[in-house]
């Protein structure tokens, strides 16, 4: 029954002694259910190239390619070189959730960073990082981003086929109960896409970075909002928002990821660059946020 379902794995497991391995009894046990799979690097790329960045362009060129084809991305979301998660992971995320594609995500440990962050530290009822700054998304297991676009599963990757099989059994219920097809999640807000007729006369340019992070982050994007502009660009920051999209303000930790998901989404979709920051953070890996941003 779920022939029409491609899975594409994703982890940082092609980079283990043994990874091949592990991916591949992934594979065959999601092959043995009747889904269509797809693997890191599985096709040949360019990676003899004395030229780094080529060999860059070909595992990105092949990404792309396997995306077209790919309906859900399951993805190995543990703590790697640090209490982050795999950069190119979440680009990957990035990249399926743009697409409209379901993500799931697996972790052995779905507590918030507050509690299992060893670095993190509590000094008078304030949860601090090991920066000594108060700890962003300190209520979530992963950052806003991922919280937002992905199903998070706490236990391994067959926990999550197995979540995924009961979503698509209640999704062909759905159908016969409407009796035809439900309306496909666009995945990113409907209305986003530009008239060329409305294009602002600068080019638009969103900055991606850590900043957002920071007490006074709307003070420090109000100058790099005036240095863009003095190049000629009109910047737009993770803490502006949407237009038309009103900003959430609750105490629930995840319905606040899923809306700055939203606003993240919108807001790049209105640009034509993005500017990142893929400075390490939180260990050997950039933001999860800002690693996600760059997929989408």
């Amino acid at each position: 029954m779920f022939e029409k379902e491609k899975i594409y794995i994703a982890g940082p497991e092609c980079f283990y002694k043994g990874g091949p391995d592990i991916l591949n009894a992934m594979r065959r046990r999601a092959e043995s259910l009747g889904f269509g799979v797809t693997l890191p690097n599985e096709h040949p790329l360019d990676m003899g190239n004395p030229d780094l960045q080529k060999r860059a362009d070909s595992i990105f060129e092949d990404l792309k390619m396997i995306m077209k084809e790919t309906t859900v991305i399951i993805a190995d979301l543990e703590a790697y070189r640090g209490s982050e998660a795999d950069s190119g992971t979440i680009y990957e995320i990035g990249m399926a959730y743009a697409d409209g594609l379901k993500c799931y995500g697996y972790t052995r440990d779905k507590r918030p960073l507050a509690w299992k962050d060893q670095k993190y530290v509590m000094k008078d009822g304030v949860v601090y990082d090991e920066n000594g700054k108060k700890a962003p998304y300190k209520e979530l297991p992963f950052s806003p981003a991922v919280v937002g676009s992905t199903k998070i599963v706490e236990g391994d990757f067959d926990d999550c086929l197995a979540m995924l099989m009961t979503d698509l059994e209640e999704e062909w219920k759905a159908e016969g109960r409407t009796g035809g097809m439900a309306a496909a999640r666009d995945g990113i807000a409907s209305g986003t896409a530009n008239d060329p007729a409305d294009a602002p006369a600068k080019p638009r340019v969103y900055l991606s970075d850590v900043i957002r992070y920071e007490e006074d982050a709307k003070e420090v994007y109000g100058r790099l909002k005036e240095l863009c502009a003095s190049y000629g660009l009109e910047a737009v920051t993770p803490c502006d928002w949407a237009e038309g999209f009103p900003e959430t303000k609750g105490f629930n930790p995840y319905v606040r990821a899923a809306a700055l998901t939203e606003n993240y989404c919108r807001l790049v979709r209105s640009c034509d660059a993005v500017i990142a920051d893929l400075s390490d953070y939180r260990g050997y890996e950039c933001s999860n946020d800002v690693g996600f941003e760059c997929g989408m």
